[in-house]
């Protein structure tokens, strides 16, 4: 009993010297792509990261019209690029994330059973917990949007968006948008950074 009872306490000392280099944060969002059944891959330059949630601050399809006519930016203050523009899943036009992840170390979750240790290292990624599905947070559905044909303003908007096909179901692809290549995105939670990427 002594011997487990000193194992338990060098335990929860090691575990408290690690979490020591994180600092925890207001949630974060990352968007990520890869194969949902790896704990590790390439392609983690192309990940990005809303250091504030894009929801709240997202404009709803029917007032496209309204951020069309004021130039572009969103009552939060974020400007749309219509040459790469993303949708959550009720439908929402949302800012771009911070391309790319900067490398380093987050403590991610999906919101579900897995929490897991996440290092960016360049192009390179690895959980060190469960598989990407694990911390993906699957209510949460984003994509990325970018015009066919950009020589008319209205090809490939978000007016061309049907509006009926939101909400998305939980876990499900992302509606394409007429003129427009998509790209779905998996969104990870953030609830701590290392020290040192702050």
């Amino acid at each position: 009993m002594k011997n487990r009872n000193l194992l338990l306490l060098l335990i929860l000392l090691i575990i408290q010297l690690s979490m020591a280099k994180f600092n925890r944060v207001q949630t974060q969002f990352i968007a990520a792509l890869g194969n949902p059944k790896a704990k590790k891959g390439k392609g983690a330059s192309s990940w990005g990261i809303w250091r504030v949630d894009p929801g709240p601050r997202g404009v709803r399809l029917n007032n496209w019209n309204m951020l069309k006519n004021n130039n572009g930016v969103a009552p939060a203050r974020w400007k749309f690029d219509a040459n790469d523009w993303w949708l959550e899943e009720h439908g929402l036009i949302m800012e771009k994330p911070d391309f790319p992840l900067p490398s380093g170390r987050y403590v991610v979750t999906g919101g579900r059973e897995t929490t897991s240790l996440l290092t960016i290292d360049g192009d390179n990624w690895e959980l060190n917990e469960g598989t990407l599905y694990d911390v993906t947070h699957l209510p949460c559905r984003s994509a990325r949007y970018t015009p066919i044909d950009n020589t008319t303003s209205d090809t490939g908007t978000p007016g061309n968006a049907n509006s009926k096909e939101f909400p998305v179901t939980p876990g499900g692809m992302m509606p394409a948008v007429p003129g427009c290549k998509k790209q779905d995105y998996w969104v990870v939670f953030v609830t701590a950074i290392e020290a040192n990427n702050l």
